[in-house]
């Protein structure tokens, strides 16, 4: 959507040059006087849907590497709920876990439950045996363009003690006010005892919840940022027995976008670990219409685990083009850090296909890589894109979003 000054300076200068109504492509009405009437033209910011991924991604074969799943397979979970959509994927080809929702519905299309470590009693089980005191989880998240509402449930990392599934400890990833998403940790344990209060799964009134706010900035859910990947990493640790230096974080798109430390996450209590993380869809008052949202490149580790890897000339793909007649053109620029202080790239003017390559014939490296032919190893890029309908309007640019790391 314009913004007030450049919709001010849109009609200003329709008003000073004379234009068919056929190049006004319905973004004005001549009255019976024969004046413009303004009408407000609805022209999307774009995103970077996605880039396309290095065939090997790092967290494949890395020994700190829990759980790792792309969804181009069908792979064995403790539990899972709802297919994989072959069409709707991060990269250029996999699948992804449908996630979505019928309209009024509570519980979602799918789910899907990891044990790992010491989890009790689950026969499918991961590093099996371990015990974890800290773990990373990572998802791309996407809502189907034009999507409305705030589901209250996306992923969990959990401490489970017993059979009945007695929980030590929660690290909830929930939806927060206003289409943002938050942390709302939970303790099952008895002050700083080894005591489990907590007598099955869910148990709400013996956990002690220990702060779900702030929320994140970024409004995840909100319909102008649906239609593209974002990526929803989670961080989760123990405090130490008898101290309160547990720790709950959550990133998007790179940045810290929620915190909190300073926890009693455990007490005392030291027989389990955390040994297991849930996708979940549950919307507590139910869906208001029937929309699609997916979950790709899952990951649990030991460590931070960041974006996608892609190589030194990536291929990026533009969200697909809403607005006004026709997309005539669009720009990409690439930034080493999420503020834009660093642009190494900027695209020539591209055409109506929605996907580039990032080299010297599509546009110029600058910055701390100018004269360069590619982007550097090791470091992650920023992206930000604007596009032109085929009216001759610009769409503002998009903020600086989906980060990738170089091969």
């Amino acid at each position: 959507m314009f913004s007030l000054k450049e919709t001010t300076l849109f009609w200003t200068c329709l008003s000073l040059f004379s234009c068919s109504s056929d190049r006004l492509e319905n973004s004005n009405i001549v009255d019976d006087a024969g004046q413009l009437e303004n009408k407000i033209v609805s022209m999307e910011i774009p995103r970077i849907d996605f880039v396309e991924m290095s065939v090997q991604q790092p967290y494949e074969n890395s020994s700190k590497t829990i759980w790792y799943d792309d969804f181009s397979t069908k792979k064995e979970y403790m539990e899972s709920k709802g297919g994989i959509d072959a069409k709707v994927y991060f990269g250029t080809k996999g699948g992804s876990a449908i996630m979505g929702f019928d309209k009024g519905d509570v519980t979602g299309k799918g789910n899907r439950k990891v044990a790992f470590g010491d989890f009790p009693g689950s026969s499918v089980t991961e590093k099996k045996g371990k015990q974890f005191d800290e773990i990373y989880w990572r998802i791309y998240v996407k809502h189907e363009h034009g999507w409305e509402g705030s589901p209250a449930k996306m992923s969990r990392a959990t401490s489970i003690v017993s059979n009945t599934w007695q929980q030590a400890m929660i690290a909830h990833v929930w939806s927060g006010a206003d289409n943002s998403i938050t942390l709302d940790p939970a303790r099952g344990v008895e002050g700083q005892t080894d005591q489990i209060k907590t007598t099955k799964y869910n148990d709400f009134e013996n956990l002690s919840w220990l702060g779900n706010k702030p929320a994140s900035d970024f409004k995840i859910s909100a319909t102008e940022e649906s239609g593209y990947w974002v990526l929803v990493e989670s961080r989760a640790k123990l405090n130490t027995p008898g101290k309160n230096d547990g720790v709950n974080q959550l990133w998007i798109d790179g940045r810290l976008e929620a915190e909190r430390k300073n926890l009693n996450f455990r007490g005392n209590y030291v027989k389990h670990g955390i040994n297991a993380v849930f996708l979940e869809s549950y919307w507590n008052k139910g869906s208001i219409k029937t929309q699609g949202r997916w979950f790709d490149n899952f990951v649990i580790s030991t460590v931070p685990i960041g974006p996608v890897v892609c190589p030194a000339n990536p291929a990026l793909f533009k969200t697909p083009y809403y607005g006004p007649g026709k997309l005539a053109g669009w720009e990409v620029e690439l930034a080493s850090d999420f503020d834009g202080d660093d642009v190494v790239f900027k695209s020539k003017t591209l055409g109506a296909e929605e996907k580039v390559i990032i080299n010297q014939s599509k546009g110029i490296f600058s910055g701390s890589l100018a004269g360069k032919p590619a982007l550097s190893s090791g470091i992650i890029y920023y992206c930000k894109v604007r596009q032109q309908s085929s009216n001759g309007v610009w769409s503002d640019w998009s903020r600086w979003h989906q980060g990738f790391r170089v091969e």
